[in-house]
Protein backbone atom coordinates (compact mmCIF):
# COMPACT_ATOMS: atom_id res chain seq x y z
CA UNK A 1 0.00 0.00 0.00
CA UNK A 2 2.77 2.72 0.81
CA UNK A 3 4.33 1.89 -2.48
CA UNK A 4 1.76 2.64 -4.56
CA UNK A 5 0.91 5.70 -2.60
CA UNK A 6 4.26 6.68 -2.70
CA UNK A 7 4.25 6.25 -6.37
CA UNK A 8 1.10 8.13 -6.76
CA UNK A 9 2.60 11.09 -5.14
CA UNK A 10 5.95 11.25 -7.45
CA UNK A 11 4.21 10.31 -10.36
CA UNK A 12 2.02 14.07 -9.85
CA UNK A 13 4.81 16.04 -8.24
CA UNK A 14 8.18 15.07 -10.83
CA UNK A 15 6.69 16.74 -13.71
CA UNK A 16 10.38 18.47 -14.80
CA UNK A 17 13.41 16.37 -14.45
CA UNK A 18 13.64 12.80 -14.22
CA UNK A 19 14.24 11.13 -10.75
CA UNK A 20 14.69 7.45 -10.18
CA UNK A 21 13.74 5.59 -7.07
CA UNK A 22 14.61 2.00 -6.15
CA UNK A 23 11.89 0.46 -4.15
CA UNK A 24 12.75 -1.58 -0.90
CA UNK A 25 11.70 -4.62 -3.04
CA UNK A 26 14.72 -3.94 -5.85
CA UNK A 27 12.18 -2.46 -8.14
CA UNK A 28 13.09 0.77 -9.53
CA UNK A 29 10.55 3.60 -11.13
CA UNK A 30 11.36 6.45 -13.08
CA UNK A 31 9.18 9.73 -12.83
CA UNK A 32 9.21 13.24 -15.21
CA UNK A 33 10.12 13.23 -18.58
CA UNK A 34 13.40 12.00 -19.86
CA UNK A 35 14.65 15.40 -19.87
CA UNK A 36 16.40 18.22 -17.61
CA UNK A 37 18.28 17.14 -15.05
CA UNK A 38 18.57 13.57 -13.43
CA UNK A 39 18.88 11.50 -10.00
CA UNK A 40 18.22 8.19 -8.85
CA UNK A 41 17.39 7.37 -4.99
CA UNK A 42 17.41 4.11 -3.04
CA UNK A 43 15.06 3.04 -0.70
CA UNK A 44 15.68 0.46 2.31
CA UNK A 45 12.77 -0.55 4.16
CA UNK A 46 8.99 -0.13 4.38
CA UNK A 47 9.28 2.05 7.12
CA UNK A 48 11.26 4.56 5.00
CA UNK A 49 8.56 4.51 2.10
CA UNK A 50 6.07 5.26 5.09
CA UNK A 51 7.69 7.65 6.30
CA UNK A 52 7.74 9.74 2.89
CA UNK A 53 3.84 9.48 2.70
CA UNK A 54 3.07 10.68 5.83
CA UNK A 55 5.73 13.58 6.14
CA UNK A 56 7.86 14.10 3.06
CA UNK A 57 10.08 16.64 4.26
CA UNK A 58 10.91 14.93 7.63
CA UNK A 59 10.91 11.54 5.97
CA UNK A 60 13.83 12.42 3.40
CA UNK A 61 15.98 14.02 5.85
CA UNK A 62 15.65 11.30 8.92
CA UNK A 63 16.15 8.97 5.80
CA UNK A 64 19.20 10.24 4.55
CA UNK A 65 20.30 10.63 7.94
CA UNK A 66 19.71 6.99 8.54
CA UNK A 67 21.04 5.63 5.90
CA UNK A 68 17.70 4.18 4.80
CA UNK A 69 17.82 6.91 1.71
CA UNK A 70 20.62 7.30 -0.35
CA UNK A 71 21.43 8.53 -3.92
CA UNK A 72 23.23 6.14 -6.35
CA UNK A 73 25.60 7.59 -9.12
CA UNK A 74 24.47 11.43 -8.13
CA UNK A 75 25.00 13.50 -5.22
CA UNK A 76 22.60 15.04 -2.70
CA UNK A 77 22.37 18.36 -4.59
CA UNK A 78 21.37 16.74 -7.57
CA UNK A 79 18.45 14.96 -5.48
CA UNK A 80 17.29 17.37 -3.26
CA UNK A 81 17.46 20.22 -6.40
CA UNK A 82 15.19 17.77 -8.26
CA UNK A 83 12.54 17.51 -5.33
CA UNK A 84 12.97 21.25 -4.66
CA UNK A 85 12.53 22.62 -7.92
CA UNK A 86 9.35 20.10 -8.31
CA UNK A 87 7.41 20.48 -4.92
CA UNK A 88 5.76 23.54 -6.20
CA UNK A 89 5.38 23.01 -10.02
CA UNK A 90 3.53 19.70 -9.73
CA UNK A 91 0.41 18.09 -8.24
CA UNK A 92 0.86 17.18 -4.30
CA UNK A 93 -1.93 14.87 -2.76
CA UNK A 94 -4.73 16.50 -0.96
CA UNK A 95 -3.51 14.93 2.47
CA UNK A 96 -0.18 16.16 2.08
CA UNK A 97 -1.75 19.58 1.36
CA UNK A 98 -3.95 19.58 4.58
CA UNK A 99 -1.27 18.33 6.42
CA UNK A 100 1.06 21.15 4.89
CA UNK A 101 -2.11 23.60 6.35
CA UNK A 102 -2.05 22.27 9.53
CA UNK A 103 1.48 22.92 10.34
CA UNK A 104 1.57 26.40 8.84
CA UNK A 105 -1.72 27.24 11.23
CA UNK A 106 0.17 25.53 14.05
CA UNK A 107 2.90 28.43 13.69
CA UNK A 108 1.02 30.70 17.01
CA UNK A 109 1.80 27.58 19.06
CA UNK A 110 4.91 25.86 17.79
CA UNK A 111 6.83 29.14 18.06
CA UNK A 112 5.76 30.76 21.11
CA UNK A 113 8.87 31.18 22.37
CA UNK A 114 8.93 32.11 25.57
CA UNK A 115 12.28 33.16 27.49
CA UNK A 116 13.01 29.54 28.64
CA UNK A 117 12.10 27.77 25.59
CA UNK A 118 14.31 30.53 23.29
CA UNK A 119 17.44 29.14 25.95
CA UNK A 120 16.89 25.53 24.95
CA UNK A 121 16.15 26.00 21.78
CA UNK A 122 19.64 28.30 20.80
CA UNK A 123 21.07 25.44 23.37
CA UNK A 124 20.13 22.36 20.79
CA UNK A 125 21.95 24.39 17.77
CA UNK A 126 24.53 26.61 19.20
CA UNK A 127 25.96 24.63 22.67
CA UNK A 128 27.45 22.12 20.32
CA UNK A 129 31.08 22.41 20.63
CA UNK A 130 32.85 25.57 19.45
CA UNK A 131 35.04 22.90 17.73
CA UNK A 132 32.74 22.06 15.50
CA UNK A 133 32.01 25.32 13.87
CA UNK A 134 35.19 26.38 13.65
CA UNK A 135 36.03 23.74 11.54
CA UNK A 136 34.03 25.72 8.37
CA UNK A 137 33.47 29.20 9.43
CA UNK A 138 35.49 31.71 8.59
CA UNK A 139 38.06 33.13 11.49
CA UNK A 140 35.74 35.40 12.79
CA UNK A 141 33.06 32.91 13.37
CA UNK A 142 30.54 34.62 11.31
CA UNK A 143 27.36 32.25 11.14
CA UNK A 144 25.55 34.76 9.07
CA UNK A 145 25.22 35.10 5.38
CA UNK A 146 28.31 37.17 4.04
CA UNK A 147 28.48 39.91 1.48
CA UNK A 148 30.27 39.09 -1.86
CA UNK A 149 30.93 42.35 -3.54
CA UNK A 150 32.79 40.32 -5.90
CA UNK A 151 33.26 36.58 -7.52
CA UNK A 152 37.38 36.52 -6.33
CA UNK A 153 36.50 37.59 -2.65
CA UNK A 154 37.06 34.83 -0.34
CA UNK A 155 34.70 33.89 2.26
CA UNK A 156 37.11 35.74 5.35
CA UNK A 157 36.77 39.14 2.91
CA UNK A 158 32.83 38.49 2.34
CA UNK A 159 32.10 38.05 6.00
CA UNK A 160 34.74 41.36 6.89
CA UNK A 161 32.58 43.41 3.69
CA UNK A 162 28.91 41.99 5.53
CA UNK A 163 30.20 43.77 8.54
CA UNK A 164 31.58 47.04 6.94
CA UNK A 165 28.14 47.03 5.07
CA UNK A 166 26.44 47.00 8.20
CA UNK A 167 28.61 49.34 9.98
CA UNK A 168 27.78 52.08 7.21
CA UNK A 169 24.49 51.62 7.18
CA UNK A 170 24.44 51.87 10.95
CA UNK A 171 26.63 55.33 10.09
CA UNK A 172 28.87 54.31 12.82
CA UNK A 173 30.92 56.92 14.90
CA UNK A 174 33.48 57.07 17.67
CA UNK A 175 31.38 56.48 21.04
CA UNK A 176 28.20 55.65 20.12
CA UNK A 177 26.58 52.87 22.49
CA UNK A 178 25.65 49.93 20.51
CA UNK A 179 23.64 46.74 21.19
CA UNK A 180 23.79 43.57 19.37
CA UNK A 181 21.22 41.53 19.59
CA UNK A 182 22.15 38.18 18.98
CA UNK A 183 25.47 38.69 19.06
CA UNK A 184 26.98 34.91 18.67
CA UNK A 185 30.66 34.36 19.50
CA UNK A 186 31.52 38.60 19.40
CA UNK A 187 32.58 39.25 15.87
CA UNK A 188 30.06 41.87 14.82
CA UNK A 189 30.63 43.64 18.63
CA UNK A 190 34.46 43.33 18.41
CA UNK A 191 34.82 45.07 14.63
CA UNK A 192 32.65 47.69 16.32
CA UNK A 193 34.49 48.57 19.29
CA UNK A 194 38.30 47.88 18.07
CA UNK A 195 37.74 49.48 14.58
CA UNK A 196 35.06 51.83 14.78
CA UNK A 197 35.19 52.72 18.53
CA UNK A 198 31.86 52.05 19.69
CA UNK A 199 30.45 51.20 23.34
CA UNK A 200 29.31 47.72 22.83
CA UNK A 201 26.74 45.44 24.51
CA UNK A 202 26.09 41.87 23.39
CA UNK A 203 23.45 39.26 24.14
CA UNK A 204 23.02 35.89 23.97
CA UNK A 205 21.01 33.15 24.69
CA UNK A 206 24.38 30.41 24.12
CA UNK A 207 26.31 30.26 27.08
CA UNK A 208 29.31 28.98 24.30
CA UNK A 209 29.04 31.37 22.66
CA UNK A 210 29.31 33.75 25.95
CA UNK A 211 31.85 32.67 27.00
CA UNK A 212 34.38 32.73 23.54
CA UNK A 213 33.01 36.42 23.34
CA UNK A 214 34.18 37.35 26.42
CA UNK A 215 37.41 35.46 25.85
CA UNK A 216 38.00 37.11 22.58
CA UNK A 217 37.40 40.34 24.10
CA UNK A 218 39.59 40.09 26.69
CA UNK A 219 42.06 38.85 24.03
CA UNK A 220 41.72 41.53 21.69
CA UNK A 221 42.56 44.36 24.72
CA UNK A 222 38.59 45.46 24.32
CA UNK A 223 36.94 44.27 27.56
CA UNK A 224 36.38 47.58 29.02
CA UNK A 225 34.54 48.60 25.72
CA UNK A 226 32.64 45.21 24.92
CA UNK A 227 29.94 43.79 27.59
CA UNK A 228 28.52 40.46 26.71
CA UNK A 229 25.19 39.40 28.48
CA UNK A 230 23.73 35.88 28.83
CA UNK A 231 19.87 37.82 28.32
CA UNK A 232 16.73 38.12 26.16
CA UNK A 233 16.06 40.63 23.72
CA UNK A 234 12.97 41.40 25.91
CA UNK A 235 14.81 41.63 29.23
CA UNK A 236 16.99 44.58 27.93
CA UNK A 237 16.68 48.21 29.59
CA UNK A 238 18.22 51.66 28.50
CA UNK A 239 18.69 53.20 25.66
CA UNK A 240 21.02 52.84 22.58
CA UNK A 241 22.40 54.91 19.64
CA UNK A 242 22.90 52.23 17.60
CA UNK A 243 21.07 48.67 17.30
CA UNK A 244 22.14 45.77 15.47
CA UNK A 245 20.70 42.20 15.40
CA UNK A 246 22.28 39.34 12.48
CA UNK A 247 21.01 36.46 12.18
CA UNK A 248 18.63 36.10 15.39
CA UNK A 249 15.20 37.53 13.88
CA UNK A 250 14.48 33.77 12.45
CA UNK A 251 14.40 32.17 16.32
CA UNK A 252 11.60 35.09 17.24
CA UNK A 253 8.72 33.35 16.03
CA UNK A 254 6.04 35.04 14.57
CA UNK A 255 3.79 34.96 17.70
CA UNK A 256 6.34 37.83 18.69
CA UNK A 257 7.56 39.85 15.81
CA UNK A 258 5.34 42.57 17.44
CA UNK A 259 6.93 42.47 20.94
CA UNK A 260 10.45 42.24 19.05
CA UNK A 261 9.65 45.45 16.80
CA UNK A 262 8.40 47.47 20.15
CA UNK A 263 11.33 46.01 21.78
CA UNK A 264 13.97 47.82 18.84
CA UNK A 265 11.80 50.95 18.99
CA UNK A 266 12.27 51.18 22.66
CA UNK A 267 15.51 50.52 23.13
CA UNK A 268 16.46 53.23 20.20
CA UNK A 269 17.63 56.15 20.65
CA UNK A 270 15.24 58.91 19.59
CA UNK A 271 18.22 59.92 16.82
CA UNK A 272 19.32 56.10 16.75
CA UNK A 273 19.13 53.22 13.71
CA UNK A 274 18.91 49.84 14.03
CA UNK A 275 19.72 47.08 11.18
CA UNK A 276 18.10 43.79 11.28
CA UNK A 277 19.68 41.53 9.05
CA UNK A 278 17.26 38.13 8.66
CA UNK A 279 16.47 35.41 6.27
CA UNK A 280 13.21 36.38 4.79
CA UNK A 281 10.64 34.58 2.13
CA UNK A 282 10.13 37.08 -1.09
CA UNK A 283 6.66 35.03 -1.50
CA UNK A 284 3.26 34.46 0.55
CA UNK A 285 4.11 32.71 3.98
CA UNK A 286 4.80 28.51 4.43
CA UNK A 287 4.74 26.26 6.67
CA UNK A 288 8.60 25.71 8.14
CA UNK A 289 10.36 22.34 7.58
CA UNK A 290 9.48 20.36 9.92
CA UNK A 291 13.03 18.63 9.73
CA UNK A 292 14.87 21.78 10.04
CA UNK A 293 12.50 22.33 13.69
CA UNK A 294 13.28 19.02 14.62
CA UNK A 295 16.93 18.73 13.97
CA UNK A 296 18.62 22.10 13.32
CA UNK A 297 16.62 25.18 14.33
CA UNK A 298 13.47 24.33 17.03
CA UNK A 299 11.21 27.51 17.24
CA UNK A 300 12.88 28.66 14.07
CA UNK A 301 10.49 29.90 11.69
CA UNK A 302 11.88 32.03 8.18
CA UNK A 303 9.23 34.84 7.57
CA UNK A 304 7.83 36.22 4.71
CA UNK A 305 8.16 40.45 4.12
CA UNK A 306 4.79 40.37 4.54
CA UNK A 307 4.80 39.30 8.52
CA UNK A 308 7.30 41.74 9.13
CA UNK A 309 6.15 44.60 7.69
CA UNK A 310 2.56 45.26 9.96
CA UNK A 311 4.85 44.65 12.87
CA UNK A 312 7.53 47.13 12.21
CA UNK A 313 4.60 49.45 10.98
CA UNK A 314 3.23 49.14 14.79
CA UNK A 315 6.38 49.74 16.24
CA UNK A 316 6.46 53.86 14.65
CA UNK A 317 9.79 53.10 13.18
CA UNK A 318 10.36 54.23 9.76
CA UNK A 319 11.51 51.44 6.97
CA UNK A 320 14.12 54.56 5.89
CA UNK A 321 16.27 51.27 3.93
CA UNK A 322 15.15 47.39 2.95
CA UNK A 323 18.11 46.15 1.07
CA UNK A 324 17.46 42.16 -0.71
CA UNK A 325 20.44 39.79 -1.05
CA UNK A 326 19.51 36.64 -3.09
CA UNK A 327 22.27 34.43 -3.72
CA UNK A 328 24.82 35.94 -1.19
CA UNK A 329 24.11 33.08 1.34
CA UNK A 330 23.81 30.27 -0.77
CA UNK A 331 27.54 30.70 -1.79
CA UNK A 332 28.14 31.43 1.74
CA UNK A 333 26.94 27.90 2.50
CA UNK A 334 28.43 26.40 -0.25
CA UNK A 335 32.09 27.59 1.38
CA UNK A 336 30.83 26.05 4.56
CA UNK A 337 30.05 22.79 3.00
CA UNK A 338 33.15 23.09 1.26
CA UNK A 339 35.50 23.50 4.46
CA UNK A 340 33.36 20.55 6.18
CA UNK A 341 33.90 18.16 3.90
CA UNK A 342 37.79 19.45 4.18
CA UNK A 343 37.35 18.61 7.38
CA UNK A 344 35.51 15.53 7.46
CA UNK A 345 37.67 12.98 9.29
CA UNK A 346 38.39 15.15 12.08
CA UNK A 347 34.38 16.20 12.87
CA UNK A 348 34.03 12.23 12.40
CA UNK A 349 35.95 10.75 14.77
CA UNK A 350 34.31 13.64 17.23
CA UNK A 351 30.72 12.64 16.20
CA UNK A 352 29.16 9.68 14.71
CA UNK A 353 27.88 8.63 11.22
CA UNK A 354 24.04 10.10 12.17
CA UNK A 355 25.07 13.21 13.07
CA UNK A 356 27.33 13.87 10.59
CA UNK A 357 24.97 13.30 7.55
CA UNK A 358 22.47 15.41 9.52
CA UNK A 359 24.75 18.35 9.47
CA UNK A 360 25.69 17.73 5.96
CA UNK A 361 21.70 17.48 4.91
CA UNK A 362 21.38 20.47 7.02
CA UNK A 363 23.86 22.50 4.81
CA UNK A 364 22.65 21.29 1.40
CA UNK A 365 19.11 21.73 1.73
CA UNK A 366 20.04 25.30 2.79
CA UNK A 367 22.39 25.67 0.01
CA UNK A 368 19.21 24.64 -2.55
CA UNK A 369 16.81 26.59 -0.65
CA UNK A 370 18.69 30.00 -1.38
CA UNK A 371 19.47 28.82 -5.48
CA UNK A 372 15.79 27.27 -5.95
CA UNK A 373 13.33 28.66 -3.92
CA UNK A 374 12.20 32.23 -2.98
CA UNK A 375 14.47 32.80 -0.19
CA UNK A 376 16.45 35.68 0.70
CA UNK A 377 18.44 37.70 3.22
CA UNK A 378 16.97 41.31 4.44
CA UNK A 379 18.19 44.06 5.92
CA UNK A 380 15.55 46.45 7.65
CA UNK A 381 17.07 49.76 8.52
CA UNK A 382 14.73 51.44 11.04
CA UNK A 383 14.57 55.11 13.06
CA UNK A 384 12.48 56.83 14.70
CA UNK A 385 13.50 59.61 12.73
CA UNK A 386 13.27 59.77 8.33
CA UNK A 387 16.38 62.06 8.65
CA UNK A 388 18.21 59.69 10.73
CA UNK A 389 20.51 58.69 7.69
CA UNK A 390 21.11 59.88 4.32
CA UNK A 391 18.58 60.26 1.76
CA UNK A 392 20.26 58.31 -0.59
CA UNK A 393 22.46 54.85 -0.78
CA UNK A 394 25.25 56.64 -1.46
CA UNK A 395 26.93 56.97 1.88
CA UNK A 396 26.48 52.82 2.06
CA UNK A 397 28.78 52.28 -0.93
CA UNK A 398 31.44 54.96 -0.60
CA UNK A 399 31.84 53.15 2.67
CA UNK A 400 31.88 49.90 0.84
CA UNK A 401 35.21 51.03 -1.10
CA UNK A 402 36.99 53.01 1.67
CA UNK A 403 39.82 51.41 3.02
CA UNK A 404 39.26 49.48 6.09
CA UNK A 405 38.56 51.80 9.19
CA UNK A 406 42.01 52.06 11.29
CA UNK A 407 41.54 50.39 14.74
CA UNK A 408 40.70 53.41 17.64
CA UNK A 409 43.33 52.05 19.58
CA UNK A 410 45.97 52.11 16.85
CA UNK A 411 45.04 55.72 16.23
CA UNK A 412 45.45 56.40 20.00
CA UNK A 413 49.06 55.09 19.85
Amino acid sequence: MWDKLLDQFLTGMIVQDRLSVTYPDGTTRDYGPATGDEAHLALTGNTTVRALILNPDLGLGEGYMDGRITPQECTLDDVLKIIIRNRFSGRLPSWMLMADRARFHMRSFVQRNAPRASRQNVAHHYDISDDLYAMFLDADMQYSCAYFRDDTMTLEEAQAAKKAHIAAKLCIRPGMRVLDIGCGWGGMALTLAGEYGCDVTGITLSENQLATAQKRADAAGLSDRIHFNLQDYRHVSGTFDRIVSVGMLEHVGVPNFDTYFERVADLLDPDGVALVHTIGRSAPPMAHSSWINKYIFPGGYVPSLSELALPMEKSGLWQTDIEIWRLHYARTIRQWRNRFDENIHEISSMYDDRFVRMFRYYLTVCILAFEHQMQAVYHLQLAHKRTAVPLTRDYIYAADTAAKPTPVREMAQ
